[in-house]
Formats: C-alpha cells, structure tokens, sequence
C-alpha cells in the first residue's frame, strides 16, 4: 500500500483523514507543530486516538494502536532543515497538506504568523516534493478566496482576485504556487476549497463548537450581522469521503486541478443556531452584532465538477451532523 504524507495531522481534519487512511491500510507518517492557536489539549487528545500519548521536538512517536502504519513527528511546515530530512527518510507516493495557520478574524492580529506558515510553510514543502521526486500533492485551499461574491453558487470558474482577509489572500498565493510547480516540475497538484466544516473533533474557534458550548453553558452567542449570514455547512465525514477519493485514485490526468469540496446546500445562521437550540434543548441567548472585518455574506459550493469526476456525494443533513457533534462534546467534556 501506499505512504502518505498528512501535514497538519494533529488538526480537525488531518486527524479524521488519518484515521481513514489507516483504516483504509495506508501506511501515513503525520506531521503538526502543535501551536497554541487552540487548546493544545485538544490536539493532543487527537493524536492519543491515533495512538500517539507523548510527542518530542522533531522526534518520531508512534503508538502501538496502528504498530508501525501510523509515524508522527512534531515540526513546522516552514522548517527548512527538518522537512527536508523528513523526505529523505521516507518515500511518499502522496502528500495531503492540511497544516496551514486557520482563522479569518485572527488573520488581523497576526498577519506575519499567516506568511510564515501558509505560503513560506507551502513553498517548503512544494520544493521538498521537486527535490524528492514525489508527484502528488493533495491541498486544502479554501471557500474564503471568493471574498463577498455575489454570485452564487461559487464556481471554480469564478474571479477570486480580491480575497477579503489576509488568511483567504495566502489560501490564493496556495493556489498561484500549485500552478508554478505543476508547469515547471510536473508535479500533480488537487487544491480543495473547503466549505465551512464541522463535526466531532472540531476546532474550537468555529461557529459550531463557539455556539454549543456557549448554549450548553447558558451564556451568550454572538451573531455577526444581526444573523444575516448564510454558510455551506459541510460534515466531517462528507469532506474526508471527498478526499479519500482523490487520494486513493491513482490515475488522473490535468496535472493541475482546483476543486470546491461542500454540502452545496447553504445554510441561514440563525437556522443553524436553531438546529442546536433543538438537539441541546436550551434557548440561546443571542448577542446580535454587525459583520466582522474579513466576513463573508455568503458561501455556497458548486461541487458538480467534484462529483463528476471522483464520485463525490454529500449525504450528511446539517440535523444529523448537528446531533453529533452535540454528542461528541457532551462526551469529550463531561
């Protein structure tokens, strides 16, 4: 079977790939650096599902849950001595790169920390692959590269010139550095947008965690432009599917392709917010606020191109996906 390579391993989503890839019986070797973005904690807690307990600085770990499928070491993507060394030590016939510094709002206190990670972090690994000869690059780019678009639903075929936030401008400079290395170095590059996920396991910094924990805990949710706000909500499972798909096929012809990966079915916040009011059982108390610098109105993904070409189908409704990750938290949290 094959080796692949998850950067960002120890986040929401690289860790759910993780998991599927090692059921599938692909031998993964997974790297994060571990950062205090978010409760650290929380990615730890992930890795201890992989059956990783304790992790060193650029030091293998491995547990004995998947005995020797599943490698792990922590480091920055943007470290140009370690990355290397990594791809001399293995032979990767993928890589899945889901590291990158995440949040739009964040973006704006800590812009230099984006530059580091999500293009000098990008470019390192881009240059890692030429050097090693590895020809698939799988990529997580992302739906706030539309910026406030007013046509609907975003297509691939869409002008994404004028991002909103610096996080969706490297997200595009991800896009533009893909294309180079694809025309100059041959190498295979499938960037995904994703589309507002969310599930089990999720970041605490998104709406879904942000808006359960605060109703379970009784106090106040804040809702950015008085609710008039509309998200393609898309369930873990559902995304993972789509990326398993892209991974596992092993014959795909454009060298260079760029995906929206989405429920494709948008939905109004306050709907959202009542969804978790029902599976909750409580009432949120709602702090109506104007839009936040860097928002967008509107997501909504077209992902027939997707489905066309990899099979690719949502199943998850926003009630299911709500109710479990309600489940999950009451869990994880006690």
């Amino acid at each position: 079977m094959k080796t692949i390579l998850v950067t960002g391993a120890a986040g929401f989503i690289g860790y759910h790939l993780c998991e599927r890839l090692l059921k599938e019986g692909y031998t993964v070797v997974g790297i994060d650096n571990i950062n205090g973005y978010y409760d650290i904690n929380l990615k730890m807690a992930r890795l201890n599902q992989l059956g990783i307990k304790t992790v060193f600085e650029h030091k293998l770990a491995f547990g004995d849950k998947h005995k020797d499928m599943f490698h792990f070491y922590k480091m920055n993507l943007e470290d140009q001595v370690q990355l290397p060394l990594l791809f001399s030590n293995y032979t990767f016939d993928v890589v899945c790169n889901l590291a990158a510094q995440a949040g739009v709002r964040y973006s704006l206190e800590e812009p230099i920390v984006y530059i580091e990670s999500n293009i000098v972090g990008f470019v390192n690994l881009l240059e890692c692959m030429r050097n090693h000869n590895v020809k698939k690059l799988v990529y997580a780019s992302s739906s706030s590269v539309y910026g406030n678009s007013e046509k609907v639903p975003f297509s691939i075929e869409d002008n994404v010139d004028k991002p909103i936030s610096l996080y969706a401008a490297t997200k595009k400079c991800n896009e533009l550095m893909a294309y180079t290395y694809s025309h100059l170095f041959a190498i295979q590059t499938i960037g995904l947008r994703f589309f507002t996920v969310y599930g089990p396991w999720g970041r605490p910094d998104m709406a879904m965690f942000l808006f359960t924990d605060a109703i379970l805990r009784g106090k106040p949710i804040k809702v950015f432009n008085e609710g008039n706000l509309s998200r393609d909500f898309t369930y873990i499972d559902d995304i993972i599917q789509g990326v398993f798909l892209i991974i596992d096929k092993s014959e795909i012809e454009e060298q260079y392709q760029l995906y929206n990966i989405g429920n494709s079915k948008p939905v109004k916040l306050l709907e959202f917010i009542n969804e978790i009011e029902k599976v909750t059982g409580k009432i949120a108390n709602k702090s109506m606020l104007p839009m936040q610098p860097g928002d967008v109105h509107q997501t909504w993904a077209d992902v027939d191109a997707l489905k066309e070409k990899f099979g690719y189908n949502p199943e998850f409704s926003v009630a299911k996906g709500i109710k479990n990750f309600v489940y999950w938290y009451k869990e994880y949290y006690k």
